[in-house]
């Protein structure tokens, strides 16, 4: 444990962020997965409005530093390229 004062405030303080992160970090995946979800199933218009729902909840957790911004736009973008693959096979 941490002898100084100020250490044993940040570690305090690190534990409440470690938790906040955590959650902000599950509501991305969650949206992610629901636009993966709607892809599998090949429903066009719900892949759609959950891309649209997830876009701003990944760049949100970039802004919050969650995720690197190279990652994100990676993941934008399959998940964009996969919504746009089911518009093409129907």
């Amino acid at each position: 444990m941490a002898n100084h004062e100020s250490a044993k405030k940040r570690v305090k303080r690190n534990a409440k962020r470690a938790l906040i992160n955590k959650a902000r970090k599950s509501r991305v995946r969650t949206f992610i997965k629901k636009v993966e979800q709607a892809v599998t199933e090949g429903n066009i218009d719900t892949a759609q409005a959950a891309l649209q729902q997830a876009q701003p909840e990944i760049d949100r957790g970039v802004a919050k530093g969650l995720m690197h911004k190279n990652k994100a736009a990676r993941t934008l973008s399959r998940l964009s390229s996969a919504v746009k693959s089911l518009k093409k096979a129907s």
